[in-house]
């Protein structure tokens, strides 16, 4: 999962007074390699989130769950099915759908993750889950063409992704007839709002590659009461996302062929995306009189039988 606070994007001045006024993202350097400099910034996060508080890993060991309460009602019964969780990081969700009875096979480009995804499932008896290396478009030739009852995308994965149909019909080719493919993002409208929860600071539409450099993650953003300091990433700073809106998202599945059972939004996140939100359990909300605007949606969509 990423989250990313529009303020942190990397600025240019616009109008000659040393102040910027539409956030841009460095452009793309030429010659770059996107997935390389993801990765090893993926790398370099992962000792830094394992051992934060916002994945409280000896919580999750001790028995709570990561997965949200619609994600639950929506995917359903998984006891006894099988289920692959595209970009799965260290596995905490990947894990959550296990302890429910899903034979579970996660999957990301990032060794380091898996190591830690792979010592949290020993650490749970989860003997049966397998985590797999493999970049999301090669998952088909690296999972030797296996299918499954559900494929499982989780939160702050697709803007990793330069090219969302190549996405769909490699995750389709790996649901089996009459399973589905479910679907948990973060809200591209969310993403495009500054951080006052009102001004349009980013373009929805854009199809341009952004890099970023940001010495810190999305569990410093999301930092609770106890935690001390900010650990930092010293090096692999450098990232490269894009913006997809949910009509990309909709229509690279039904190109895929893929029915889209439902598509939900729903009103609240998991960080404080603007700074007044209100915390309810696990929910960051906007305040009583702030008009609503989507945080996260989620799409279920199947392959005929």
């Amino acid at each position: 999962m990423t989250v990313r606070l529009a303020s942190r994007l990397v600025t240019s001045t616009t109008d000659g007074s040393g102040s910027s006024i539409f956030p841009v993202a460095f452009a793309v350097p030429e010659g770059a390699d996107w997935l390389a400099l993801n990765r090893a910034n993926w790398d370099a996060r992962v000792p830094i989130h394992a051992s934060s508080r916002f994945y409280d890993v000896p919580g999750f060991v001790a028995g709570r769950s990561c997965l949200r309460e619609f994600e639950l009602a929506e995917v359903g019964d998984v006891d006894g099915r099988t289920l692959l969780h595209l970009q799965c990081h260290i596995g905490t969700d990947t894990l959550s759908w296990a302890r429910l009875g899903a034979t579970v096979t996660g999957l990301d480009f990032s060794a380091p993750a898996l190591e830690t995804a792979r010592s949290v499932a020993e650490q749970i008896g989860a003997t049966d889950a397998r985590f797999v290396e493999s970049d999301v478009y090669e998952a088909a030739t690296a999972l030797d063409g296996q299918t499954f009852d559900i494929v499982y995308t989780g939160l702050g994965a697709l803007c990793w992704l330069p090219d969302l149909e190549r996405w769909a019909k490699t995750a389709a080719s790996l649901v089996k007839p009459g399973g589905f493919l479910y679907l948990a993002e973060f809200h591209p409208l969310s993403d495009i709002l500054a951080d006052d929860g009102k001004t349009i600071e980013l373009d929805y539409f854009s199809t341009e590659p952004r890099v970023w450099e940001e010495g810190e993650t999305y569990t410093d953003y999301t930092r609770v009461e106890g935690d001390t300091g900010g650990a930092s990433l010293s090096e692999h700073a450098v990232s490269v996302d894009w913006q997809h809106g949910i009509g990309e998202v909709v229509s690279a599945l039904l190109a895929a062929d893929l029915r889209i059972e439902l598509l939900h939004e729903h009103d609240y996140s998991l960080f404080p995306r603007f700074p007044d939100m209100l915390v309810e359990g696990d929910r960051y909300l906007l305040p009583p009189g702030r008009p609503r605007v989507p945080m996260m949606y989620s799409i279920r969509a199947s392959k005929p039988a």
